[in-house]
């Protein structure tokens, strides 16, 4: 869903002609159809810039040839469309809609993920796929600008992902310890147990704190991407943590997959790749302090 907003939707809001907006947007806010971005590529992914599907000119339609990896809502029984980055020029990238069923455009066989596996992930490719120039979403040439912009907003969304998964993992480490007897005492009376839980909890409202912080700035108007870029790596590194922890508290149940706290570990992880890697973060934030 957070994907689907941000990423499948958003673009057409900010960005999409009268044309698509009319088409898309009641579709996509009813949840009749998903939509799709397709940024990474094989061979750019933190190097987004880099992307080497191309999109050509050819009366009055482009051509599209290229590959995406990792693209989510791509492969849905009511997926719609993709909005990809594709070079349309030697010096300039655009964003350009393309609609599930366009011959030439493939749809590959979803991945099979360590985590979110509730989430449908998959490869892409285009092979002279042909679709009407104007499917062009915003300017010719404005793709990267427009991509950092929906990566941005993103971000807010995978901080929210990552504070609510570091806040279950936190309510179900904490039950387990006042439920869990060991040496005839819950574990929860362990000065152990109750460092863990007290650190987590202080990270969790001080990454609520941040991660409230950047939507705020989002909705006033204001330039937000140095706070999403703190809340998402804030909360993703907080997620990992605090589900290592909630797994270490329930021992080898946390282990076990009928505990909650063994999905929370599995999914953790990809809160510090997606939408940005971590190290991406830390060369927004340093730029944004002039560095």
């Amino acid at each position: 869903l957070a994907a689907h907003t941000s990423l499948g939707t958003w673009p057409i809001y900010a960005f999409g002609s009268d044309e698509q907006k009319q088409e898309w947007l009641p579709r996509l806010t009813s949840g009749e159809t998903l939509g799709a971005f397709g940024l990474t590529e094989p061979e750019a992914g933190s190097d987004a810039g880099n992307t080497r599907t191309r999109a050509t000119s050819d009366n009055g339609d482009w051509v599209i040839n290229g590959a995406k990896q990792f693209i989510t809502n791509s492969g849905t029984d009511i997926s719609g469309f993709v909005t990809i980055t594709a070079k349309t020029g030697d010096d300039e990238i655009s964003n350009i809609l393309v609609e599930n069923g366009t011959p030439g455009y493939e749809i590959g066989e979803p991945y099979r993920k360590m985590g979110w596996n509730a989430s449908d992930t998959r490869p892409l490719a285009f092979e002279d796929c042909r679709v009407p120039e104007t499917n062009l979403v915003g300017p010719r040439g404005q793709g990267f600008k427009q991509f950092l912009q929906t990566l941005d907003g993103g971000r807010i969304g995978v901080a929210a992902m990552g504070l609510g998964l570091a806040q279950g993992a936190l309510d179900e480490a904490l039950k387990y310890a006042k439920e869990r007897k060991a040496f005839g005492q819950p574990i929860s009376k362990f000065q152990a147990i109750q460092a863990k839980l007290a650190d987590m909890s202080t990270e969790i409202e001080a990454a609520r704190l941040i991660t409230y912080k950047a939507a705020l700035e989002k909705d006033a108007g204001q330039n937000f991407s140095l706070t999403a870029a703190q809340a998402k790596l804030k909360t993703g590194r907080l997620a990992v943590k605090a589900s290592e922890e909630a797994v270490q508290i329930h021992g080898g149940y946390g282990y076990i997959e009928e505990y909650p706290v063994c999905r929370f570990y599995r999914d953790a992880k990809i809160l510090t790749i997606g939408e940005g890697t971590d190290e991406v973060q830390q060369m927004v934030i340093a730029r944004a302090l002039g560095c």
